[in-house]
């Protein structure tokens, strides 16, 4: 059979696996028992995973992330979606993407059905090639070769053309599922087959029956018989079949299925007709909203548009039934759109009975945004009496915060690591410390905001500013740590952005009051809503693709959570670095009294923090002598596990383990050390296996500490200084938004400065370029012009 296939040479794709289907298929569906495709399941190419499935149906899901326990889903396919953009002939790729999802979930343990359109475009096709090849023998026998170009195609009715494609719409589905082990049965209805209750109780005991056998049954409205729509045909509480839109919210209520999802041409519902100027994609969409959405006109194929759409949706949702609307055209989101939405993942428009309590994070946006603006607008006393007001409310609202912190210490005992819930813990001393950044900040801020950089006379009356101006609005998602959340917010206010806040789950109770301390700052001046803590179920994943709201995300928490969000940030750059792998060279030339107090403040005072000691690079012919005995006796001290580098291992008789990869981020009191023959073998080992963090050279020579300094590529280089100096606070900054390892923008600890940009300010009297012609009257000067002084008080 399969020697049918690869002999067809050039035949379309649905014709060449005709014969193998018509041989096979039927005797499939009788051959096989319901046994013996779980076991095929079990071994198939398609990753099988077993989740939660199990739910009462009844009522649908609140939220997205509740999306992945949906059991039993409806996956309808419009008429956009299944046919070529020619309307003449099937999206073969699309189809088998398509196809390739549901067999994923179908083998997860889902029960999957199919609505699909298709069989008219796909009969359109057949039909007109039948009729060119009759037109064209007939006009060669009449008429000569010459006249073919002229033949006119009449206008094909659509039930024929329903009649003509349905067998090969579903062989070409057959032939489909069967590459994933999956057998596909077709069920052809009309709106008779729901109104009449014999008929009904038999499609719903046929259902049943193929879902129980592990069938996915594919399900289209009998176009070859099927009569004409009847405008507002839908009786008192059902809705009538009058489109694959409401067949398909139909069968989902009759099935009790968990979800329903209505792929179309389009990402979702928008508040007006998409394309146009102000149209935005409503991420939820509740009962009752119709109102506030304007209905544009109906795809290019197909019966119903998007108003018949929400129609069927609200009837399906009312049911039990959760909906989802989104784009199954789109080729950057098509070949994933279907796992996507049932992984809860923001995709199209999300059908919900459930109101938040509080503003969507698009809604939080628009706010950060507006509330942004209005506090760029502010004189720099106004956003300094705000920064020292909210240190204030750190220090005399101290009881109510720690009260906080102990319950979300209390909650993340013994679900989370001691690093992390050292993190956690705020104290009075933490509490004190940020009170005095944050009025750093505050001093330093001045003239942050506005201050100019350059002045050039362009000619005559013709001035030119660079002025510094706030970035826009920046959305930092940090972990564990909620004495971030006040130091952010004092940097947004002094450099006038808006502010996004994603904290983790294990600070709930801590974010939340320091949230609010941060408002009552901004409520001095009126801006209250310039900060937001977003507190809806957003994964980070969604909030990383708001790329109209957002113009910079720092991240500030694990390596792994910075490189899931430069991952996922589409569009929207990041801020931060993946790694903190820092090392400290011991030169030849080092002092014994200094190397001990270094290691030890590098490695052991904060472990957890990316600034800390990970690698210690020791010179060779400092082996076997006092000065390396005093850092291994001070390391078993502080009971330090050591990891040796290859080359250290091989000095060694009897070892500590070696290590498993010289770049690695201990976050705990572990470290590697390795020998190096020279400070320039040092840089490379840095510059291998570093990641251009903090790195450190201890020496008494000068002139090799200034190699050092002046050849290591990282963002902080430090002379007979501990590694954890690498931080705003200390740096004088007065916090920091995080530490930077790219080349552009900001690099190193983030202070205010790297959380402005500029903008160019021209002022003129009835200039215009054409003056400046070679036969103008106005020449240009490029003068450069004093600046003014920059206030350091």
């Amino acid at each position: 059979m399969l020697s049918q296939v690869y002999r067809s040479g050039f035949q379309p794709f649905h014709q060449r696996l005709l014969p193998w289907v018509q041989s096979t298929a039927l005797s499939r569906s009788h051959r096989i028992q319901p046994s013996t495709i779980r076991h095929v399941r079990s071994w198939s190419n398609i990753p099988f995973i077993t989740v939660p499935l199990s739910r009462a149906h009844g009522k649908s899901f609140a939220h997205r992330s509740e999306l992945k326990h949906a059991k039993r889903i409806v996956v309808k396919l419009g008429s956009a979606v299944v046919t070529r953009g020619d309307e003449c002939g099937l999206a073969l790729g699309r189809l088998a993407s398509i196809v390739e999802q549901v067999s994923v979930l179908q083998n997860q343990g889902r029960e999957m059905m199919l609505v699909t359109s298709g069989a008219v475009a796909f009969g359109k096709q057949r039909l007109r090639h039948e009729i060119l090849l009759s037109q064209s023998v007939r006009q060669a026998l009449h008429s000569g070769q010459n006249q073919l170009k002229e033949m006119a195609i009449p206008v094909l009715e659509a039930r024929a053309c329903a009649a003509a494609g349905q067998s090969g719409l579903m062989a070409l589905y057959e032939a489909m599922f069967t590459q994933y082990s999956i057998c596909a049965a077709q069920i052809l209805v009309t709106n008779l087959d729901f109104h009449d209750e014999q008929k009904r109780r038999n499609l719903n005991g046929t259902l049943h029956e193929l879902l129980r056998m592990n069938i996915v049954p594919i399900v289209n409205t009998n176009d070859a018989v099927v009569p004409p729509a009847e405008p507002n045909s839908d009786l008192q509480g059902v809705i009538s079949v009058k489109d694959n839109d409401s067949l398909a919210a139909r069968l989902a209520v009759e099935m009790k299925t968990d979800l329903l999802i209505v792929l179309s041409d389009v990402e979702g519902l928008f508040d007006s007709p998409p394309g146009s100027d102000d149209a935005k994609l409503i991420d939820i969409f509740y009962p009752g909203d119709q109102q506030s959405v304007t209905f544009g006109t109906k795809s290019r194929v197909g019966m119903g548009g998007m108003e018949a759409k929400v129609k069927a949706a609200l009837w399906a949702l009312q049911g039990g039934t959760s909906v989802v609307i989104a784009n199954g055209t789109h080729p950057k989101v098509s070949g994933h759109v279907i796992t996507d939405i049932v992984e809860g993942k923001k995709v199209g428009t999300f059908f919900s009975e459930v109101k938040p309590a509080g503003p969507t994070v698009e809604q939080q946006g628009e706010m950060a945004r507006s509330g942004g603006r209005m506090l760029a607008t502010l004189e720099p006393e106004q956003r300094a009496e705000i920064i020292y007001h909210l240190a204030d409310l750190l220090t005399d609202q101290r009881d109510e915060i720690l009260l906080a912190n102990k319950k979300d210490m209390e909650e993340a005992e013994g679900r989370l690591a001691a690093p992390l819930l050292k993190r956690l813990s705020l104290s009075t001393s933490k509490l004190n410390s940020l009170a005095i950044g944050l009025r750093q900040i505050a001093a330093s801020s001045q003239d942050s905001v506005g201050r100019v950089l350059r002045r050039t006379r362009i000619a005559k009356n013709l001035e030119l500013e660079q002025v510094t101006v706030p970035i826009g609005v920046l959305l930092v998602i940090f972990e564990s740590r909620p004495d971030c959340l006040p130091q952010v917010a004092a940097l947004a206010i002094a450099s006038g952005n808006g502010l996004l806040l994603k904290g983790g789950k294990e600070a709930t109770h801590s974010n939340r009051i320091l949230h609010l301390l941060a408002q009552e700052a901004l409520s001095i001046h009126g801006v209250k809503e310039a900060i937001q803590l977003v507190n809806t179920r957003e994964e980070v994943e969604d909030l990383c693709r708001l790329d109209k709201m957002i113009d910079l995300i720092i991240p500030r928490g694990s390596s792994q959570l910075v490189r899931d969000i430069q991952k996922a940030a589409k569009g929207i750059p990041v801020m931060g670095h993946s790694e903190g792998i820092c090392h400290m060279y011991v030169d030849s030339e080092a002092s014994v009294d200094k190397i001990t107090r270094l290691v030890r403040d590098s490695k052991c005072e904060y472990p957890a923090a990316c600034n800390a000691l990970e690698t210690l690079l020791i010179h060779r012919d400092l082996l076997r002598t006092p000065l390396f005995d005093q850092i291994i006796d001070m390391l078993r001290v502080e009971q330090v596990k050591i990891h040796a580098g290859p080359k250290f291992a091989s000095y060694l008789t009897f070892s500590p383990s070696e290590v498993k990869s010289l770049r690695t981020e201990y976050g705990d009191l572990e470290l590697c050390i390795e020998v190096v023959d020279s400070v320039q073998e040092a840089i490379d080992h840095i510059h291998k296996y570093g990641s251009s963090h903090t790195d450190v050279i201890v020496t008494e020579n000068e002139k090799t500490a200034e190699f050092f300094l002046q050849h290591v590529d990282s963002a902080c280089v430090f002379w007979n200084a501990s590694t954890r100096f690498s931080d705003g606070y200390r740096f004088g900054l007065g916090a920091e938004v995080g530490i930077s390892t790219s080349r552009i923008h900001a690099r190193g600890p983030v202070g205010l400065e790297g959380l402005l940009t500029t903008k160019w300010l021209l002022r003129g009297q009835d200039h215009v370029v054409s003056d400046f012609s070679e036969h103008g009257s106005l020449k240009y000067l490029h003068e450069n012009l004093p600046v003014p002084q920059r206030n350091t008080n």
